[in-house]
């Protein structure tokens, strides 16, 4: 079972999907804000894998309206299937991974921090997991949405290799690709982490860092 959703689907085998979308989504349960477009003028997006999405989601909301994060969801990337459902994820059959989007005033807050945190919060050179979370879905990647995106996502990916090589990891294996149709997960995955909805739940991604084997390593030091 694990060797099947632990590699990637061919799109011709991947499941069809449906033309339908994820019902309306409500408001961020955190922040207030819309989780879905149109987002405000000015905004920017960033799309990550960093296994389970729902501790990765809560990493970059606690980041805080005030140091410029307007919005994050949770949903699917990267993969062949339409508007995919979170059943039909699990079975390695969609090519997507749980991402989280984050929606950003680069005013406040540059791509490249936003990296940093995605870097530092989560095990990068693990392949189709992250820790006891296996398949395809739980894969580690970036997805841009310029060049300027990607040019950063290469340079800090080679900024951190070394560090982790010292600290004793293999090659990353994240993925950087374009980022092409994010589709919302269902209404119970946003935020679901937060106090009003699972103020005890428990995701080993986007923690403190000691949850983490790498959340230890920093970029800067």
């Amino acid at each position: 079972m694990f060797g099947q959703k632990s590699t990637m689907v061919d799109r011709a085998q991947a499941l069809p999907g449906r033309d339908a979308p994820t019902p309306a989504l409500p408001p961020h349960e955190v922040l207030g804000t819309p989780l879905t477009p149109p987002y405000p003028e000015g905004s920017a997006i960033a799309d990550f894998g960093m296994g389970c999405f729902w501790g990765a989601e809560r990493r970059f909301w606690q980041l805080g309206a005030e140091n410029g994060i307007i919005t994050t969801a949770v949903g699917y990337a990267g993969g062949y299937t339409r508007n995919p459902t979170y059943d039909e994820v699990c079975t390695g059959r969609t090519g997507h991974t749980e991402a989280v989007r984050v929606v950003f005033d680069p005013e406040k807050i540059s791509y490249t921090d936003l990296l940093r945190v995605f870097w530092e919060n989560h095990d990068p050179t693990q392949g189709m997991r992250q820790g006891n979370d296996v398949g395809t879905q739980y894969r580690s990647a970036i997805l841009y949405h310029d060049d300027t995106q990607k040019a950063a996502a290469e340079s800090t990916r080679d900024a951190f290799q070394p560090i982790l090589t010292q600290g004793g990891y293999g090659a990353i294996t994240t993925e950087i690709l374009p980022a092409g149709e994010f589709y919302f997960a269902e209404v119970y995955h946003q935020q679901y982490l937060s106090d009003t909805k699972n103020p005890h739940g428990y995701c080993g991604v986007g923690g403190t860092g000691e949850s983490c084997p790498v959340g230890v390593a920093r970029t800067g030091e």
